[in-house]
């Protein structure tokens, strides 16, 4: 059974009776445990992709299976559910509040969670992106590489079946985005599921497969032949 599936997978917008069609009859799979990266250009649709995949947004005709199940029947309150306890999030500008500590900013999803012992799956999570010697920092006092990290963690904290990072790189210098992708590498490793959207083919490379997207359209979909592995974990930037 795949983590991940759908077919014919359509979305359109429509603005004062104006129809923008943002995909179009898409069909393909995700397993558990692979690393996806979803690439295209500004515009192509797969933020869009991205959004459905993780019940952010619904699409507006076909089928999308989450770990076997059909999605389409599920109303909101299962969607917020299913955003909390079964997917992770990333994104290029961390979203973490400010003026919190590194803690409380891991701690959040576990709020709307049926988890125990916050305090410890928090630092457990900080833990394996290098960050314990950071959990009483004010978000303000950290670096761009350490506040992904720390959303990082934030996304890993609910143990997730995914994990999805929106152009996560985009707003550090290379050696902060090389970390980045090296503890996305290592938790792929472990098993994790991680489905990557970019537009940077240095950033697309990290990962094992990549799905291209122009247009609305699937143009291809392929493994990666000549795959970068980033740097060791112990040159993390601190």
């Amino acid at each position: 059974m795949s983590l991940i599936k759908v077919e014919d997978l359509d979305k359109d917008y429509i603005n004062e009776e104006v129809i923008t069609h943002v995909l179009d009859h898409m069909f393909f799979e995700i397993e558990k445990g692979e690393f996806v990266a979803i690439m295209g250009p500004s515009g192509s649709g797969k933020s869009t992709l991205m959004h459905i995949l993780s019940f952010l947004d619904r699409a507006t005709s076909g089928k999308y299976f989450f770990e076997g199940q059909d999605t389409s029947g599920f109303d909101d309150n299962y969607l917020a559910s299913l955003r909390n306890e079964r997917v992770g999030f990333v994104f290029q500008a961390f979203n973490l509040l400010p003026r919190t500590t590194v803690l409380d900013n891991v701690k959040l999803p576990l709020i709307y969670s049926k988890k125990k012992n916050h305090d410890e799956l928090a630092k457990k999570a900080l833990e394996s992106v290098g960050l314990s010697h950071r959990l009483n920092y004010y978000t303000n006092q950290i670096s761009g590489g350490e506040k992904q990290r720390v959303a990082i963690a934030r996304a890993l904290v609910c143990d997730p079946a995914v994990i999805f990072a929106d152009e996560p790189t985009g707003n550090l210098d290379s050696k902060s985005g090389n970390a980045v992708m090296e503890i996305l590498q290592r938790l792929n490793n472990e098993g994790r599921t991680i489905i990557l959207v970019t537009h940077e083919m240095d950033t697309a490379n990290h990962a094992k497969r990549i799905i291209r997207i122009k247009d609305g359209n699937i143009v291809g979909d392929e493994p990666v032949k000549n795959r970068t592995i980033a740097s060791d974990g112990k040159e993390l930037v601190k």
